[in-house]
């Protein structure tokens, strides 16, 4: 009736067990993972050769001009950093370059191309009107005119002493609490 090579063991075999089901997991996780890391990898190459086809652009800045920090940050996301408020970004399809700006209303879109040169031109007419606006900024405002000769000032008049205030209160509260009590007394009889 009952086989003793049959004891449930075989059923026992079949079902999978967590470490199984963690192993592959694990497997799927780290292809998954290799996917995202060689898409990011790819958006960094990108940068880079916007990076490269800046590089003319940058090298016509004047040295006293301090504006730019260009650089390539490797976050989440990464982006090519033109300035502080300005950069480029790849957009969702990892194809689109993105030139962004910060604004204290948001985030505006400057410029959006698959081309390297569309987005070249982009950032060098950022380029120029960040140094106009600089330009503008540095110049020296005139200092308005000292006025004309005024007419010396009318001497205020001398303040009486404080002390002497002090005593004409007092003696006023006194002489009114006097005739306050001699008022209640009067009414009393």
């Amino acid at each position: 009736m009952s086989d003793p090579h049959n004891t449930g063991n075989e059923a026992r075999d079949l079902r999978p067990t967590l470490r199984d089901a963690l192993r592959r997991a694990r497997i799927e996780a780290a292809d998954r993972t290799g996917v995202v890391v060689e898409l990011r990898d790819a958006e960094v190459a990108r940068l880079e050769i916007l990076n490269d086809a800046l590089d003319p652009l940058f090298a016509q800045v004047p040295e006293k001009v301090d504006l730019f920090d260009r650089g390539i940050s490797q976050g989440e996301t990464p982006r090519l950093w033109i300035d502080v408020v300005a950069h480029v970004l790849m957009g969702r399809d990892k194809r689109i370059y993105r030139l962004v700006q910060d604004t204290r209303f948001g985030r505006t879109v400057l410029a959006e191309s698959h081309d390297v040169p569309v987005i070249v031109d982009a950032v060098t007419d950022y380029v120029a009107r960040r140094m106009i606006e600089r330009e503008h900024a540095m110049v020296a405002t005139p200092l308005p005119a000292p006025p004309a000769a005024e007419p010396p000032p009318l001497e205020a008049p001398k303040r009486r002493g404080g002390l002497g205030m002090f005593v004409l209160g007092f003696v006023m509260g006194a002489l009114a609490l006097f005739g306050l009590a001699l008022f209640a007394s009067l009414r009393n009889l």
